[in-house]
């Protein structure tokens, strides 16, 4: 597209010889392949973006909806029911809850709590793993598109110095068609790591605030837990209780004293 704009700017030979599709036809199997290995990778980078950002969602959702009505619950079980079956926050009550149903073989009270400790660790990291799924792809995809890019890049003008070699001159019409796409196979690279690199800041700043989260919420189940629920969080719900306005002076009767002190 870029370089049939140019090229009916210029005013110079038809479009059709200095197309895209007729660049990539020059290039070959080759170019296609690696312009192939591009779009899976630019595919695969939109298709995580959208299903990480909207899991990520899901549990920021799930967390704030659940939160209050879960700790206002008689029992860590009765409040685990206001959590979807298969939310992580479900996952981290259920884990607390069989943990704490094996304490009884500790030792004595510190391995039972080493042992809360390390389930609810546990738990957490599995649930990070999981919403860090997908991030690995777009951090390949940023650091390796540029340089697919390139290989087509130092293919095309590999391509247009054997054309300049075997005319004997270096003709626009001998060297248009690998030079272009040279510059195309750059052009797509950078288009497609780009955004890779930004979805995977952003995703990855999210899963942190998530991480955050999780962490509270285990520290807060685990002095739940040992405390056998007398440590609650302070959970704010509905407005604040309005200030009462300070009730009026009495005004003493008339014709009695001043009270002097």
């Amino acid at each position: 597209m870029v370089i049939e704009i140019l090229a009916a700017a210029a005013g110079e030979a038809p479009a059709s010889q200095f197309g895209f599709m007729e660049a990539m036809e020059q290039g070959g199997p080759v170019a296609w392949t690696i312009l192939g290995v591009l779009v899976i990778q630019s595919v695969g980078s939109f298709y995580v973006l959208f299903t990480k950002y909207f899991e990520q969602n899901k549990v920021m959702k799930q967390y704030a909806a659940g939160r209050s009505a879960f700790w206002r619950a008689g029992s860590l079980k009765e409040g685990a029911s206001k959590f979807d079956k298969n939310s992580a926050w479900r996952q981290l009550v259920d884990d607390a809850l069989g943990a704490d149903d094996q304490h009884g073989k500790m030792a004595n009270n510190l391995e039972a709590h080493d042992w809360l400790h390390g389930t609810l660790a546990r738990s957490e990291a599995q649930i990070n793993s999981k919403l860090a799924g997908g991030l690995p792809f777009l951090a390949t995809t940023g650091a390796t598109a540029p340089f697919v890019g390139l290989l087509g890049t130092v293919i095309g003008i590999y391509r247009a110095l054997i054309n300049i070699g075997i005319a004997g001159s270096a003709s626009i019409d001998k060297v248009a068609g690998p030079v272009g796409e040279a510059l195309i196979m750059t052009a797509i690279g950078l288009l497609v790591a780009v955004p890779a690199v930004f979805a995977y800041n952003f995703l990855q700043s999210r899963n942190k605030k998530i991480a955050a989260m999780l962490s509270g919420f285990s520290t807060d189940l685990l002095a739940n837990i040992s405390s056998n629920g007398a440590v609650k969080p302070a959970v704010v719900t509905g407005s604040a209780p309005k200030a009462t306005k300070p009730a009026p002076a009495t005004a003493a009767p008339a014709g009695s004293a001043p009270v002097r002190k």
